[in-house]
């Protein structure tokens, strides 16, 4: 499967997020071509600011494989990861990120700040951001809009 694939599992998981009312985001931690960690956006039915994509989908894969390192893994994620799950990510040993949508206002790889390019941390992944960009943030687009249009009829 390419990237595009498993990208297509990550945006089923923001979809299923936007249906509870959370920012949709999703994410898959792929290993050995096996997805082995879901997560979506959840900090708001959860009552967690920590409950991202990423960290949910690193808590699955964690759990999964029985232990909280995850080296040769691969993190999909539909919108580029903030500086907190740029730091789970960090502490997970996670090899390479794939990610969407860019985040202009909170985005850690490299819109707002790159965290992984900063050499005095010792952890660096392989990141690829940009895939299916138009359809992550088409997802994201969307949601705001029909949360600002419910504000306004209100």
């Amino acid at each position: 499967m390419t990237d595009h694939d498993y990208m297509d599992f990550a945006l089923e998981l923001a979809r299923a997020a936007a249906t509870l009312g959370e920012v949709p985001v999703g994410a898959v931690v792929v290993k050995d071509d096996e997805i082995v960690g879901r997560g979506f956006n959840q900090p708001v039915g959860r009552h967690d600011p920590t409950a991202h994509a990423e960290v949910m989908a690193l808590r699955d894969a964690a759990a999964r494989l029985g232990n909280y390192r995850l080296p040769g893994c691969t993190l999909y994620v539909t919108l580029e990861p903030c500086a907190m799950c740029i730091g789970a990510i960090f502490h997970a040993r996670i090899g390479r990120v794939v990610f969407g949508a860019t985040d202009p206002k909170t985005g850690a790889a490299g819109s707002v700040i790159d965290l992984f390019a900063e050499a005095r941390l010792n952890h660096h992944a392989e990141i690829v951001g940009g895939v299916r960009a138009e359809e992550c943030g088409a997802l994201l687009s969307g949601f705001f809009a029909a949360r600002r249009q419910k504000t306004e009829l209100a």
